[in-house]
């Protein structure tokens, strides 16, 4: 039976209960016309793209941050210190009216608590695509937003996305844990992933479940979010003799 020393949670579809595609629809789109007084929606939405599929491919030297700031700033034909005040407008005043799209889920405090009582480290590994502020309001919206996360991954702090092994590599490293002592919480193949490292995995099933990496590993867990508790507990407090 393997220790665990870290549970890393996904947060779109696991932490806060989330349909990935009506969501993100709804904040392109709305980001898109926040600043369609200086670039067409179709305009914007199609670099925007291309920035992120940039950030996808990250080789990890480079912040995901810098990744699409490189890309995504040149193809618009704007300067990064004009757009980035309007980007921060948005999600201070748009952004949050997103809420409405999602719907907190009770056990996801008592499953962080849980975790963090067993003196486990605690990492909130949502895909690294957004900036910080976009990532810390849904994760208040979930409710389980006052804990000490070890980390947060952001745009800002990471050089890697879901699904690059590199990515769930780098949070390992970041902890100072093998990636055997870790245990990855999510949704999606794309969590999944974390298996080719060879961390722990459990499969939380919902609206955004599909297969699109056909050679993803299967969860060694899966089962609900509240179910995960036992999971938990069996690879800390049996391994420790209590």
């Amino acid at each position: 039976m393997q220790t665990i020393r870290a549970v890393l949670f996904d947060l779109d579809g696991t932490l806060l209960e989330n349909n990935v595609p009506i969501f993100f629809d709804q904040y392109f789109r709305r980001l898109a016309e926040w600043v369609g007084h200086l670039i067409p929606p179709e305009t914007f939405l199609k670099h925007l793209n291309a920035a992120t599929s940039a950030m996808l491919k990250n080789d990890g030297i480079r912040t995901n941050e810098t990744v699409f700031a490189e890309t995504f700033y040149p193809l618009i034909g704007r300067p990064r210190v004009e757009m980035e005040p309007l980007f921060m407008d948005f999600y201070a005043r748009e952004f949050p009216k997103l809420r409405e799209y999602t719907v907190r889920r009770p056990e996801a405090q008592r499953v962080v608590a849980r975790a963090l009582e067993l003196g486990l480290d605690v990492v909130v590994a949502t895909n690294p695509l957004f900036p910080d502020t976009a990532i810390r309001q849904r994760l208040q919206w979930s409710g389980a937003a006052d804990f000490p996360y070890r980390l947060v991954t952001t745009y800002e702090n990471s050089r890697a996305c879901k699904p690059n092994p590199t990515y769930f590599r780098q949070i390992a490293d970041f902890l100072g844990y093998q990636p055997e002592e870790c245990l990855m919480v999510g949704d999606e193949d794309w969590d999944m992933n974390a298996g080719q490292i060879g961390c722990l995995t459990y499969l939380v099933p919902g609206v955004n479940t599909r297969k699109r990496l056909p050679d993803a590993p299967e969860p060694v867990y899966q089962g609900t979010l509240g179910e995960l508790i036992a999971v938990i507990e069996k690879h800390t407090l049996l391994n420790d003799g209590l």
